[in-house]
């Protein structure tokens, strides 16, 4: 299958070429595409070199999908241009994803959502993903009333610039470029994205109305406090989840454990709790601090976490186009001998 990767030299866009290569995902020809600045530079893909070419070269290549990890700004320019050309596109920015005519996905939640006619799939925001993958078999299951959570988000989230304000400072140099209002070293910052007029941050926001269209119930209430932290591996979420009906701990455990996707590290004796440090590099979210909330009932809180970019960006997108492919919701090229 023909694959375009739209803003191939960034982060995310990095992540996405490494992704498709670890998983096998069947690439008979990849189209890196970046921004005219960036058009004639290399990227590697499978140990080979591949030349980054423009947007109009890469729907002129008719690639089946084209994945966009390039900026709302370009993905609301471009993803139509794509789409009109045939082109699916799974788009990683929050450009498309409260639009009401676009899927908003995450494969293990609600991809049976999507029909031959989604031409834009919009990729949800980091910290939504790993917390709806938990949330939805608890859902099915005891129905979700109400979420609580506090994030504590990789600077990984705001791209290379703000990791190189990370270790610049670590390392004492002042002079680099300033991608957060404070220090974020032995920092804490509770604020991710702009603040809106109601004392929330757009990160704050997104949580909110995400988590309801992903689980296709707006009946979910959902308060979140999204906080930046001085780490690389992945974003971590404090989350509180109160449900209509009673529930075993064993059973919330067993349920998490048999859910695809989930990785359950809940041993409080021996110290074992997700951490970004371990969750680094891989594709699963990991759960754990189970613990029944003793300050009211039919209340649980769990400790989630997962690689940002990873199954909070790259993976998930992936995976997504794994699905159509599987479901054949896309044309696959003919096998040729």
């Amino acid at each position: 299958m023909k694959i375009a990767v739209v803003g191939a030299t960034g982060l995310v866009g990095g992540e996405i070429l490494k992704v498709l290569a670890e998983r096998n995902f069947p690439v008979s020809e990849l189209i890196p595409v970046a921004s005219e600045r960036s058009v004639g530079k290399q990227v590697e893909f499978k140990g080979k070199p591949y030349t980054v070419v423009s947007f109009e070269d890469a729907i002129a290549a008719k690639p089946a999908i084209a994945i966009f990890s390039a900026g709302g700004g370009t993905s609301l320019a471009l993803a139509p241009k794509f789409a009109e050309a045939g082109i699916i596109v799974v788009d990683n920015s929050s450009a498309w994803r409260m639009d009401p005519t676009k899927k908003l996905v995450v494969p293990e939640v609600n991809a049976d959502t999507l029909t031959p006619e989604d031409k834009i799939i919009a990729n949800p925001n980091c910290s939504t993903i790993q917390m709806v993958v938990a949330l939805k078999p608890l859902h099915d299951r005891y129905k979700i009333k109400r979420v609580v959570v506090s994030t504590y988000q990789s600077v990984t989230g705001t791209g290379k610039a703000a990791v190189d304000q990370l270790f610049a400072e670590r390392a004492g140099n002042t002079d680099v470029a300033k991608v957060y209002p404070h220090p974020i070293d032995l920092n804490v910052l509770p604020h991710i994205d702009v603040f809106l007029d109601n004392g929330y941050t757009k990160e704050e926001m997104k949580m909110v109305n995400e988590t309801k269209k992903i689980m296709g119930d707006d009946s979910i209430q959902v308060t979140a406090t999204t906080v930046r932290i001085p780490t690389i591996g992945g974003h971590s979420e404090a989350v509180n989840i109160e449900f209509e009906s009673e529930f075993e701990l064993s059973d919330i455990v067993n349920i998490l454990s048999n859910t695809e996707g989930v990785i359950v590290q809940d041993d409080p004796a021996n110290k074992i709790y997700p951490m970004p440090l371990t969750a680094h590099g891989k594709d699963e979210v990991f759960v754990g601090r189970i613990r029944r909330d003793e300050s009211q009932p039919k209340t649980l809180n769990m400790w989630i976490v997962a690689d940002n970019l990873r199954k909070g960006a790259a993976t998930n997108a992936v995976q997504i186009a794994e699905y159509l492919l599987k479901h054949n919701l896309v044309e696959a090229e003919p096998v040729t001998a």
